[in-house]
């Protein structure tokens, strides 16, 4: 049975960055939904440069919050995926790997879960490669790259959509500069 969704609008416009999350599990049933959105992401060339990591661990959990001050909440999510891609594979596995983290930020927020991005890819955090350090909690093999980091889970707080002044502000031109 399929679970219940916003429509793809409703959660594009609705989706915030949560960061708190209730201790109730995300279900096998709702983590195969994200990861299936996820994989269906386009790509370049159909090269599917990627990898996702569902990290359920809480010990890992709790490592992987220490990536850096903005990774807190990790912690406390009950399901963190890792977005690996292969810069050998394809020169645009990084632009395919966020294609695929945003298919499974709106397919969570379609079934009610939050999540929230944190970027690993060339970053540091106190003098630590970001990369690095997520790979040695994974055991992400040296070739493996990483993108980011996705919080996911039942969120704890409610957040209200951005008003179209906020999301539009002056980001859009038309026809020239």
């Amino acid at each position: 049975m399929p679970l219940e969704s916003l429509s793809a609008l409703q959660a594009l416009s609705g989706r915030r960055s949560i960061r708190n999350y209730t201790a109730d599990p995300v279900t096998d049933e709702e983590l195969d939904t994200v990861l299936d959105a996820a994989l269906r992401a386009p790509t370049a060339n159909a090269k599917r440069p990627w990898w996702i990591i569902a990290v359920r661990d809480a010990a890992k959990r709790q490592a992987l919050s220490q990536v850096s001050g903005y990774a807190s909440f990790c912690a406390d999510s009950p399901v963190v995926l890792a977005v690996c891609g292969d810069d050998r594979a394809s020169q645009w596995w990084i632009d395919d790997c966020a294609a695929l983290t945003e298919n499974a930020l709106i397919a969570a927020a379609a079934i009610g879960l939050g999540t929230c991005w944190v970027g690993i890819h060339d970053a540091e955090y106190q003098g630590r490669d970001r990369e690095q350090y997520v790979r040695g909690v994974l055991g992400i093999p040296e070739e493996v790259r990483i993108l980011c980091l996705v919080a996911l889970g039942h969120p704890a707080e409610q957040k209200q959509p951005h008003d179209r002044a906020t999301v539009w502000g002056d980001y859009v031109k038309h026809d020239q500069w």
